[in-house]
């Protein structure tokens, strides 16, 4: 019986199949890239708000306090949004016309919230509670980054799953005194490895990876 292929169809078979295999496997990793770009986790991008906010203003060259206007960061499972009138007892003396902060003044007058865009947005199907990572010594900016440095706010981090495992892995490296939980200047490395051992002993911090940790 004739041959019905000619010989070079193996020759393109072969070829076929290894530059599939090369194409799915090229194809992976620029889904992984992109997925974890700042395209996809807005990472380092300004999120435009109804007043532009700065954080470089207030907390770097104020040193007001974190806790000023995130009054719930220490004893709920969220950190929260100032009521307008925070932002009135300031400003009800300084920039009390200024253009930009028309939209405080209408909420003050209304009563109305104003509409702020979420900075740090996590899926409906994660839990997190911001008064356990405060109570365990992680400080402020080792999740939101220097945010008094920052003249509009973003996200420092991914908030991926394999960035919380990090420190949910091996906390130690992360964690503060208590007392230096909302402090920006805070350095990292200035705990020894054995202080950091006896720090976290002393705030109970322990590794927890069980998936109903935040999956629940």
């Amino acid at each position: 019986m004739a041959q019905i292929f000619h010989a070079s169809f193996n020759t393109i078979s072969r070829v076929s199949i290894f530059g599939g295999v090369f194409f799915v496997g090229i194809a992976a990793w620029a889904s992984a890239v992109m997925l974890r770009s700042p395209y996809a986790t807005r990472a380092g991008v300004a999120r435009e708000q109804p007043v532009p906010f700065s954080h470089e203003h207030h907390v770097g060259g104020l040193g007001i306090d974190c806790r000023y206007c995130h009054a719930t960061a220490e004893v709920s499972a969220f950190a929260g949004l100032p009521a307008t009138k925070t932002c009135m007892s300031c400003h009800s003396m300084v920039f009390t016309d200024a253009p930009l902060l028309e939209p405080v003044r209408e909420s003050f007058r209304s009563d109305a919230s104003i509409p702020w865009v979420r900075v740090h947005d996590l899926p409906d199907f994660v839990y997190f509670d911001h008064s356990i990572h405060v109570a365990k010594g992680v400080g402020c900016t080792t999740c939101h980054g220097a945010i008094d440095r920052m003249p509009l706010t973003s996200a420092e981090s991914s908030l991926a799953m394999e960035w919380c495992l990090a420190c949910h892995r091996d906390p130690e490296p992360f964690l503060r005194p208590l007392e230096r939980v909302e402090d920006p200047a805070w350095d990292p490395g200035s705990l020894n490895a054995a202080q950091r051992t006896e720090l976290a002993l002393e705030l109970g911090a322990k590794r927890l990876t069980d998936c109903t940790t935040c999956h629940r």
